[in-house]
């Protein structure tokens, strides 16, 4: 059994009041009648990993966050939970540890100076992956990669059918992110439009001052399942009210505007550790397990 330990964190308000609207229209569990397509497969199918032994090891300590929802967040009973919480129990189940493997969440600024210290053993908190911290962490394998998507209004739907009908259309994104980077190498037809941030961006959008958006497709997930949560509340059986926006094309993937993935660090002494992980999280990539993590967490349109 995991036992948790959580630190007091500022949490992420804007994130967590789109969560709460998610959790209470049922749009973000896995029972909700929301389809999705499956993760995209970051492991060799025909690749078999020998099992670790880890026999010799008294605990296994994860660190983690509490202002990072989906991924690990605190429930409305207090209690640590999401996607990087349930994918730490599911590798201690593969790996045969339940009983060792224990919880703590801190400020994530602390992460990496209380791994160095051997306050832990393992970090599970979406830290990118660069060539400065490989010099003293190292990384399991991606289990998981942040996609970008694009988002057109509900009118232009039917026009534009595919992103190769974006050629020669404005198209907004963030000015001076990893996304307007991307928008320019890979589609270079389109005319990107710059906005100083993600909340000019959607309400840009929302508003009709542009008619499509690139950006993150966690974030664009969330925004339009909330978007469809507030128009599903205020229906009425004469006037059915419908989202503005939806998902087109997609979803985008690039290591070298994105980075490397979601991955679990270790300090660079402990391979060992990252190596079981390897093995661990490629066994529940083949029994289905990301899948059905990716599907209690995650808004429908990530992937």
């Amino acid at each position: 059994m995991i036992c948790s330990k959580v630190s007091s964190l500022k949490l992420w308000g804007a994130f967590y009041i789109v969560w709460g609207l998610l959790v209470s229209s049922g749009l973000a569990h896995a029972d909700g009648a929301v389809k999705m397509q499956k993760m995209p497969v970051l492991f060799d199918a025909h690749e078999r990993l020998a099992k670790p032994d880890l026999s010799v090891l008294l605990r296994l300590r994860f660190l983690t966050t509490v202002d990072f929802p989906p991924f690990s967040f605190l429930d409305q009973t207090g209690h640590l939970t999401g996607f990087n919480i349930d994918l730490i129990r599911e590798v201690c189940k593969e790996l045969g540890v339940e009983a060792k493997c224990e919880v703590q969440a801190i400020p994530f600024s602390d992460i990496e100076i209380a791994l160095l210290s051997k306050h832990a053993d393992a970090a599970v908190a979406g830290l990118a992956v660069t060539k400065s911290i490989r010099a003293d962490f190292a990384f399991s394998r991606p289990y998981l990669m942040l996609p970008a998507r694009f988002v057109v209004r509900r009118e232009e739907s039917g026009v534009k059918k595919s992103v190769n009908d974006l050629d020669g259309t404005s198209v907004g994104v963030v000015s001076g992110t990893a996304h307007a980077a991307m928008l320019k190498a890979f589609f270079p037809a389109i005319k990107p439009e710059g906005f100083a941030d993600q909340a000019a961006l959607m309400q840009a959008l929302t508003q009709g001052k542009v008619q499509t958006v690139f950006g993150d497709g966690l974030q664009l997930s969330f925004w339009l399942a909330a978007q469809s949560a507030n128009h599903s509340s205020g229906q009425t059986s004469e006037k059915p009210a419908k989202p503005c926006c939806e998902f087109l094309g997609g979803p985008f993937l690039s290591q070298r505007y994105l980075g490397e993935g979601m991955s679990i660090m270790v300090r660079k002494e402990d391979g060992f550790l990252a190596a079981a992980f390897d093995y661990a999280l490629a066994a529940l990539a083949r029994k289905g397990r990301m899948d059905e993590l990716s599907r209690r967490y995650f808004a429908s349109g990530l992937y």
